[in-house]
């Protein structure tokens, strides 16, 4: 990978992983602009430089981490499905992700969904933190995702509308799983690399070091830039988003353009 591909992967990451637009459909994009080969340390490297993007989390809501033991508890309840389910159904997943038109379908789907979001629970959204069974249910939701384009922190952030959750509220649980989720999925993603008998070499120790900065950095602009479009103009602007994003791929997916999944 060259130092511009890295930049690009690494701020794709940072913007897209905590909005509900998938990050995987937009590495898609990126990744066949740019003509990225997809070999088993830039696979690696797209799940890995998650880890900057969590630890944004870690250092905006800082606070929030020290706050109890009742906080680690429902999260680690709301994690547990989506550790379970993907333990069990990786292969299949890992089948799922090569499915360029499944990722787009989602993305079209999802927007759909996002388009009527703020009507459906305009009235009903105003607790402010989940209990453990809605954090159970938020989990659940979250296992949703597994299927390429649907978006983690979507499926997340509805999960916690659904359970009378405020939209910060919603928004911010979907942030604080995203931690032990993405932690272990990269630390996954690792052990099979490790496994499968390769090593990093200097310049992809660099590489990733990088790509986790700049995730870091641009992830951080990207929560604030989050809380304030829903405060602002609600979901409505993300899922009409989606559906363009969602069709420029199945666009180019049916007219044979050569589009590839890191």
């Amino acid at each position: 990978m060259s130092l511009f591909e890295t930049i690009v992967l690494a701020l794709v990451e940072g913007v897209t992983e905590f909005l509900p637009v998938s990050s995987t459909g937009h590495m898609i994009i990126a990744s066949s602009t740019l003509g990225i080969a997809s070999d088993p340390f830039v696979k690696t490297f797209t799940v890995a430089i998650q880890l900057g993007a969590i630890l944004s989390v870690v250092v905006l809501y800082w606070q929030k981490f020290f706050q109890s033991v009742r906080f680690y508890l429902k999260l680690f309840i709301a994690f547990l499905p989506a550790a379970v389910i993907g333990f069990f159904l990786n292969d299949y997943i890992d089948a799922l992700l090569e499915r360029v038109d499944v990722v787009a379908a989602m993305l079209v789907l999802g927007g759909i969904v996002f388009l009527y979001l703020d009507k459906i629970f305009k009235s009903e959204t105003d607790t402010e933190e989940p209990s453990y069974a809605s954090a159970l249910t938020i989990g659940l939701f979250q296992c949703i995702a597994m299927i390429p384009g649907v978006s983690r922190s979507a499926a997340t952030i509805i999960g916690g509308l659904t359970q009378k959750l405020s939209a910060k509220a919603a928004a911010e649980f979907s942030f604080f799983l995203a931690v032990p989720t993405m932690f272990a999925a990269t630390s996954y993603k690792l052990y099979k690399y490790y496994k499968l008998g390769h090593t990093f070499s200097k310049q992809e120790i660099i590489t990733l070091t990088a790509g986790n900065i700049i995730a870091f950095v641009v992830a951080l602009v990207a929560i604030k830039s989050l809380m304030y479009v829903i405060s602002k103009y609600g979901f409505k602007v993300f899922g009409l988003y989606r559906i363009v994003v969602g069709s420029i791929l199945l666009i180019l997916y049916f007219s044979g353009a050569r589009l590839s999944i890191l």
